[in-house]
């Protein structure tokens, strides 16, 4: 691969996480997570190796916008797939199987 087409990959995959985080930070802000006062302190100790890659990724540079994108993200992500794979093997008796 050509120098400029990794940079050009490099670009888009940048430009879909933003895009990723910037939907994730709307849906939190329509579902009123994000109104109010902020008082609520979050502190923990994180291996250096994580958070730079988490930076890196989402192309954050502050630690607490970090922890308000990571946050929002797990308090509106989609629990389909989980949904989903719970009902494995279960099928309702009602539901007709013949052909």
């Amino acid at each position: 691969m050509r120098p400029s087409e990794t940079l050009r990959k490099k670009k888009s995959v940048k430009t879909i996480v933003s895009r990723k985080l910037s939907e994730i930070m709307a849906i939190a802000d329509s579902e009123g997570l994000l109104q109010g006062e902020r008082t609520q302190v979050v502190r923990g100790r994180m291996p250096k190796a994580l958070v730079l890659r988490a930076k890196k990724q989402s192309g954050i540079n502050s630690d607490t916008k970090l922890l308000e994108v990571a946050l929002a993200n797990l308090a509106v992500q989609d629990n389909y797939v989980d949904w989903l794979l719970s009902r494995s093997g279960t099928i309702d008796p009602e539901v007709d199987l013949e052909f």
